[in-house]
């Protein structure tokens, strides 16, 4: 069985060691609810498909998440988990069995708790966001998902990630009119209309708004060109696509239409293929500013969109708060410093411990 009581660096070593790619997690959601059913008091278990959810419920004034999912990306030979010079390598390492543990761990032995809490292990969340289990818990099992403040223990460097950018992508089609390329006079060459797009592109300034003291960069970028007939014909059809990562004080749809803006008055045709939403850090409510507090100041703004933006979306300010390097994740090397897994536990702990003992 798994022990949550003991070293978490020993814990994420023991998670890492049970396979569970996306969609295969039954095995390793067995194993945390039969140690969570051993080796935690005052909680309330409940197991919903490879999902398990665990609170305590002692009427204290805030409530706090702690988030991971359980899942991987595929395996590529880097199972089980091997320790080198400090460093504990394997899949799912940094990406984010060494959150989990930590969570686990500090459910199995905070004892007398600031806030009540509530553990959230999840399946499918390497897949297409329709599989995600948080999904389906929001829909079926909502009260489970309100809290003061969500902690997903996502890989961050032993930074607070506050909130995420939102990202939007605009497929951008020019039209013209096919001729030999022997004659291109006579042809309207639609390659060469996308010239304009990607001169206003080259040209952008991008913004950097300050948000509950983190700074969002914002970017938009071509990140994909389709066009042309043949190596002797003139195109009369061609298209870029554009990504804009956008700060979370904006909303989709002013994303939207701040890239119309952008490209406006060129001969093209727009048209939105994919949007989510971003997540305001709401670092000023209570229970977030005394986990910022407990971290020492150590906050940034989350580049990139994850789930924090699920729990923005029901009113609860989130964050990403795990051990591990973002960039490590899904590599073949990935590991994560163990290091990072005691002082993220220690932080976590902090927050989580009264300063003052409570009166019996």
């Amino acid at each position: 069985m798994l022990d949550l009581r003991g070293d978490p660096i020993e814990l994420t070593a023991a998670l890492v060691d049970i396979p569970s790619e996306s969609r295969d997690e039954a095995r390793i959601a067995d194993e945390v609810e039969a140690a969570l059913r051993e080796q935690t008091t005052g909680f309330e278990i409940v197991r919903t498909g490879n999902t398990v959810l665990a609170r305590t419920n002692r009427g204290l004034p805030s409530r706090v998440i702690l988030a991971g999912h359980l899942d991987t990306v595929p395996i590529a030979d880097n199972v089980p988990s091997r320790r080198v010079d400090g460093e504990l390598h394997g899949c799912g390492t940094s990406d984010m069995k060494s959150g989990d543990a930590v969570f686990l761990h500090l459910a199995a032995t905070v004892d007398d708790p600031a806030h009540d809490i509530t553990l959230v292990m999840y399946d499918c969340e390497e897949i297409e966001a329709s599989a995600n289990s948080l999904g389906r818990i929001e829909r079926e099992l909502p009260d489970w998902l309100h809290a003061d403040v969500a902690i997903l223990g996502e890989p961050s460097g032993g930074y607070i990630e506050a909130g995420c950018q939102g990202t939007l992508r605009v497929v951008v089609t020019a039209g013209g009119t096919r001729a030999h390329s022997a004659r291109s006079w006579l042809g309207d060459n639609a390659i060469h209309k996308l010239g304009a797009v990607l001169d206003r592109l080259s040209k952008y300034q991008a913004r950097s708004v300050d948000i509950d003291g983190c700074v969002y960069r914002e970017g938009l970028s071509a990140v994909r060109i389709d066009g042309g007939v043949a190596g002797n014909v003139i195109p009369d059809a061609a298209s870029v696509t554009i990504n804009f990562r956008f700060a979370p004080d904006r909303s989709i749809e002013q994303a939207g239409q701040h890239v119309r803006d952008v490209l406006d008055g060129l001969d093209v045709q727009i048209e939105q293929t994919d949007a989510a939403s971003g997540a305001l850090p709401g670092l000023t409510k209570p229970a977030a500013a005394a986990l910022v507090e407990a971290a020492g100041g150590q906050v940034r703004a989350k580049y990139g969109w994850t789930d924090v933006a699920r729990f923005a979306a029901l009113g609860v300010p989130a964050v990403n708060f795990g051990p591990g390097d973002p960039n490590l994740a899904h590599r073949v090397d990935e590991r994560v410093e163990v290091g990072q897994i005691t002082a993220a536990t220690e932080m976590l702990r902090r927050y989580l411990t009264p300063l003052t003992p409570r009166l019996a």
